[in-house]
């Protein structure tokens, strides 16, 4: 499905189409239609947080509403080693390509579709150009290849640590931290650390094609995928992600150029001074940074220092409220009990959805359950005690909430209307228990069988029981009701 949200939140940053092309992976055609259409509607960024992708979609083109069927691009890669080979030509690598769509029920490209994105691909990997950028509009972020090193206090063991760069692409201003890994965490860290180091945001963020930013086992050369907590970073930030294609350098070279730089002025530097924690480490890569960023260009007056305080921060975006929260995303299914389970915690979701598999987005603080991007259920982290359940009343059945409408007081009323056997049976069920709470199923049980025979019946077996004990039980007075 078209990302109409995401048209219409790029287009109020004021992106290009060229670049919203890139960063959605859609034809200008298309960004053309749908901002074309929302000018007809007076539709403007921000929308209604309630509106879904989907209802969108019928709001704006009733008539594409209903799913269509993407066409299958070929494989590129494939067919470039291919065209090599003596015999191999396009017609012949068609007929192939139509069979691979007849079996995986794809619909293909046309004979003249499938040449022309051939040549586009073959284009594309011949172009290389220089595009000058304006200030304030991007920033290139990646991991140096070359590790630093920490010490172990205790075991003498050198440990890796990994420095993050993320640099302006007009005045070359840099951002430097070192994390003890590359994962998820550090890297989305890193961004946010980032953001409040340059005191703003750029409409456009090209990282490099990581499997931290981008999903590989769903990405292609042309069409990367972005990692959902990165997209999240995203939207938080109000800023674009376009990531640089595999393996190509030229997308990013201020990033992959500084990153030779930052090696000679801060891990080369630093080379024999040794570190024993991660902060101690981080405190020497400012101070280095600092004279980094102040050193004077060679071909050029200023510094990147001075040219990012003069010409790019002042049209830096400003950071939102707050910081964003990273969070992690999992897929569950829904118990018989209308709960699911994270990490030995249960949280409820609506009974309707029992044996459904949800979407699970996971912070420190917020546990949020989606089905088909639409949120079901939030509910606040629960910490310690393993086991523990937070249930909202409005996702059990009506039964299951009918009773824990139910307590004491009010079995002891319902008692007293039905006769004094009756009160005093159940009166002597909810004083059995070390907690009252675990009599209430006897006492519903005892209701349920008013309701279905009749309360005089109830009464007359109650009698019937307390001449036998003072404290008989539900399963005595259900036999006694059971055999006449």
């Amino acid at each position: 499905m078209t990302k109409y949200r995401e048209i219409l939140r790029l287009t109020a940053l004021g992106l290009s189409l060229r670049n919203i092309e890139k960063s959605l992976h859609v034809s200008q055609h298309t960004i053309i239609k749908v901002q074309r259409r929302a000018k007809e509607l007076s539709l403007f960024w921000p929308l209604d947080e309630k509106l879904t992708e989907a209802e969108l979609c019928k709001l704006m083109f009733p008539k594409e509403a209903t799913r269509q069927k993407t066409k299958k691009m070929p494989d590129f890669s494939y067919i470039r080693s291919e065209l090599m080979r003596n015999g191999v030509n396009r017609k012949l690598l068609w007929t192939e390509y139509l069979e691979e769509c007849r079996r995986s029920g794809d619909e293909p490209l046309m004979y003249s579709q499938f040449c022309y994105h051939i040549q586009q691909d073959e284009q594309k990997r011949r172009a290389t150009m220089h595009i000058p950028r304006k200030p304030g509009e991007q920033i290139e972020v990646d991991w140096t290849g070359d590790p630093a090193h920490l010490t172990d206090p205790y075991t003498g063991e050198i440990i890796d640590a990994y420095i993050f760069i993320g640099v302006m692409t007009y005045s070359q201003y840099t951002y430097a931290e070192a994390f003890i890994d590359e994962k998820q965490r550090s890297w989305i860290t890193a961004h946010i650390h980032m953001y409040e180091f340059f005191g703003g945001v750029t409409p456009i963020l090209v990282p490099d094609n990581a499997p931290t930013a981008t999903n590989r086992k769903q990405s292609d050369r042309y069409e990367p995928v972005l990692i959902r907590s990165h997209e999240e970073l995203a939207q938080h930030y109000n800023t674009a992600i376009i990531p640089a294609r595999v393996r190509t350098p030229k997308d990013k070279p201020n990033a992959e150029g500084n990153v030779g730089h930052i090696y000679t002025w801060i891990t080369a530097a630093l080379r024999d001074e040794q570190f024993f924690s991660i902060s101690e480490l981080n405190e020497a890569i400012r101070t280095k940074l600092k004279s980094y960023n102040a050193a004077r260009f060679e071909k050029k007056e200023g510094s990147r220092q001075s040219l990012f305080l003069e010409e790019e921060k002042p049209l830096l975006m400003p950071l939102p409220a707050t910081r964003y929260e990273l969070a992690e995303h999992r897929t569950a299914t829904v118990h018989f009990n209308y709960h699911i389970a994270v990490d030995r915690m249960y949280y409820s979701v609506p009974y309707q959805y029992i044996r459904d598999k949800v979407d699970v987005r996971i912070t420190d603080t917020v546990i949020e359950i989606f089905k088909d991007h639409q949120r079901i259920a939030s509910h606040k982290r629960l910490y310690g005690r393993p086991g523990q359940y937070s249930t909202v009343l409005s996702h059990m059945p009506p039964d299951h909430q009918k009773y824990l409408e139910w307590n004491g007081d009010r079995f002891r009323k319902w008692a007293e209307t039905v006769g004094i056997n009756t009160y005093k049976v159940v009166d002597g069920i909810l004083a059995s228990g070390q907690v009252e709470q675990q009599t209430y199923r006897s006492c519903m049980g005892l209701l349920k069988l008013s309701e279905r025979k009749s309360p005089a019946i109830l009464e007359a077996a109650c009698g019937k029981a307390l001449r036998y004990s003072n404290k008989p039980s539900y399963k005595s007075i259900k036999s006694i009701i059971a055999y006449g």
